[in-house]
């Protein structure tokens, strides 16, 4: 088994980031550092640890879904102290990570396994899954601003792809916004409704392709049913 794969598998984090653990010199097989992508190693026989802790293949896969509440970091360990998602879930004993991310100030959906090769595929740039979030954003855009929205804005320096964009409810000097992209640049859509000049004053992520919130509290989590693991494995 190639050594990212094994990583992912023991539920430490996505084969992503077990490749740029690797080119970190924090992977080591049988006591010496490997820093080479690809490495076989043999789960029966080798001895691999991550930071100096050894760690073994997960013997059960785990899909949950949480309601992330504001002020919670989705890192797995926070070294200023903030809280992290992982706090939140009680009562489970392998090692999950999250499916993506949400920012601190950002509610709603998040996914949450110790399945590598599923984390990876979910994240990888060419599976196109829609993601819908609902934005209370400063003022009230106009059908210009939302066609702006809708066709691609520049942020970071490059335009982002097309989006679904509806007006949703109205308020004196605010409006909700449900927007839909299939990307997931870093606080993306934070930084397209600031483009068009609305900045966002809350954010809540609803659902990710089928998989919906629905009634599920702030705070709270649930495991996914056979059918929601079987949609997330077809996308």
């Amino acid at each position: 088994m190639r050594l990212q794969k094994y990583i992912a598998h023991s539920g430490v984090t996505s084969r992503r980031k077990a490749e740029e653990m690797i080119l970190q010199s924090r992977v080591k097989v049988n006591g010496f550092i490997v820093k080479k992508l690809g490495t076989k190693v043999d789960p029966e026989k080798d001895l691999i640890e991550v930071d100096n802790k050894r760690i073994e293949l997960a013997s059960k896969k785990l899909y949950i879904m949480l309601n992330k509440p504001e002020g919670y970091v989705t890192t797995l360990k926070d070294e200023h102290n903030k809280k992290v998602v992982l706090d939140l879930i009680d009562n489970i004993k392998e090692r999950i990570f999250p499916i993506g991310r949400l920012d601190k100030d950002t509610t709603g959906l998040l996914i949450m396994t110790n399945d590598g090769d599923l984390t990876y595929k979910l994240t990888h740039p060419s599976h196109e899954v829609w993601k819908k979030y609902l934005a209370l954003v400063d003022g009230i855009p106009n059908h210009k601003e939302i066609q702006k929205l809708k066709k691609g804005v520049k942020i970071d320096g490059r335009l982002t792809s097309k989006a679904k964009v509806k007006m949703i409810k109205i308020y004196n000097d605010s409006s909700v916004l449900e927007i839909s992209i299939h990307e997931g640049r870093n606080r993306q859509v934070r930084k397209m409704c600031k483009c068009i000049g609305h900045p966002i004053r809350k954010l809540k992520r609803i659902s990710i392709g089928e998989l919906k919130l629905n009634d599920l509290e702030i705070g709270e989590w649930r495991h996914l049913t056979e059918k929601e693991i079987k949609y997330l494995k077809t996308l």
